[in-house]
């Protein structure tokens, strides 16, 4: 159907969204309005706007964070594949890393258009899904039964049984739980554990790497996880397994810690800042120890900070990304060497793939675990992410880091000891 709806929007879809170097001027998507009315290419992923409420709020937030608040909320949904969806906007809507730049003329006919669809009006509030601005937004998160408020029921769906939140290593076989567990033995042997190494796990989550090393190398572990919840669903983990003498999961960040020093200091959530804090975490390591950090990363070059869907909705705390060179100048800082820089960025998109793989097959079940809008924010993270990974506009790295012995040694077997102490 082009009369309606669709038809009035094409003048302006075709402004925007229209590639010169597409062939015969092909619109890169189908949008099908809230009429039934569509426009674009049968066979492109369609775009569907539910309610004219999406038009405003791309009227008052132009570009990702109208976009984002339009389909979390429903209004505005994704029909087919949600990479080649967005990935298809992507070509158009970035020149390189800048958002498209619309002209005066551009803004007039998006009033104009907004206008005669009905679609002007104040400013739709945020859908609630989304976190508060400042101080509210770290309380809100730090309040959250899971790590963004689901719980350990929505992720398993997810992640998988093992609710590992690392990087996987898919060398040898499709398998997500494979490819988890030999991405935790490769985190391993780089470690160098062995029966009685300490170890200390940052961010440790639902506990799958802790509960790993204890069980498949004897480790002592103790994991931290600032979620409440997190901790307990762990623990009980932890209890199940038989490990309860060897893995201690404790809520707070690196000062819930304790005292002694460990063999070695492990962060693989991906979003965690470990350089950050590398001067409070050299002298938790004793001489030869090892950190290792699995760390999400940007390009280098010029940054504006602003308000993102990530930040807004996924990781209130950990959002903004830095470039790999401004966290290797941290950790060195703190005078810790570091021994390797391994790039995952594929594997990474590999794994994020897998998981949005498994919400929808989940879909409707995730939608009751948490709320429709939650699993939505999940799917555009996982998706979006999995193509800036893909495209190289952001990276995955493991880098390991070495604390050297006082005559700069960089020891290599880890000695059995006492467990740290309790804060």
């Amino acid at each position: 159907m082009h009369d309606g709806v669709a038809s009035r929007l094409a003048p302006l879809a075709e402004r925007i969204l229209l590639n010169p170097a597409s062939p015969g001027g092909r619109l890169p998507i189908r949008i099908r309005a809230w009429d039934g009315s569509s426009i674009g290419p049968a066979d492109a992923p369609t775009f569907v706007i539910r309610h004219r409420r999406a038009l405003r709020r791309l009227l008052w937030k132009p570009g990702e964070m109208g976009l984002a608040r339009a389909y979390v909320a429903g209004e505005l949904d994704i029909e087919g594949d949600i990479f080649a969806a967005l990935g298809a906007v992507q070509q158009v809507m970035r020149s390189g890393e800048q958002p498209i730049r619309l002209s005066s003329d551009d803004k007039r006919e998006i009033v104009r258009t907004a206008v005669t669809l009905g679609a002007v009006g104040p400013e739709p509030k945020p859908p609630p899904e989304e976190f508060p601005i400042g101080r509210a937004a770290v309380a809100a998160g730090s309040r959250q039964p899971g790590p963004l408020g689901e719980g350990a029921a929505f992720f398993t769906r997810i992640l998988g049984p093992t609710l590992a939140y690392e990087c996987a290593r898919w060398d040898d076989g499709d398998d997500l739980d494979e490819a988890q567990r030999a991405a935790q033995e490769a985190i391993a042997r780089r470690l160098g554990l062995r029966p009685g190494s300490r170890v200390l796990d940052l961010s440790c989550g639902w506990g799958a790497f802790a509960l790993y090393a204890a069980a498949e190398h004897g480790a002592r572990v103790v994991g931290l996880t600032r979620s409440h919840a997190q901790a307990e669903h762990a623990r009980d983990r932890v209890a199940r397994a038989g490990l309860t003498e060897l893995v201690d999961i404790r809520s707070g960040d690196h000062s819930a810690a304790g005292g002694g020093q460990y063999d070695a200091i492990v962060a693989l959530s991906g979003t965690d800042r470990a350089e950050s804090m590398a001067a409070d975490l050299y002298p938790m390591l004793r001489p030869g120890g090892r950190l290792l950090l699995q760390q999400l990363t940007r390009r280098s070059g010029p940054h504006s900070t602003r308000r993102t869907f990530t930040t807004s909705y996924v990781f209130p705390q950990d959002g903004e990304l830095r470039p790999l060179g401004e966290i290797v100048a941290a950790l060195e800082e703190a005078a810790l060497e570091v021994r390797t820089v391994t790039p995952l960025r594929e594997q990474y998109a590999r794994t994020l793939r897998a998981w949005a793989a498994g919400l929808q097959r989940n879909w409707a079940e995730c939608g009751r675990l948490a709320s429709p809008g939650r699993a939505r924010v999940w799917l555009l993270y996982l998706a979006a992410s999995a193509l800036a990974c893909e495209t190289g506009r952001i990276g995955m790295y493991e880098v390991s880091v070495i604390r050297r012995d006082l005559e700069g040694a960089a020891g290599e077997v880890f000695a059995a000891g006492r467990e740290p102490s309790r804060p």
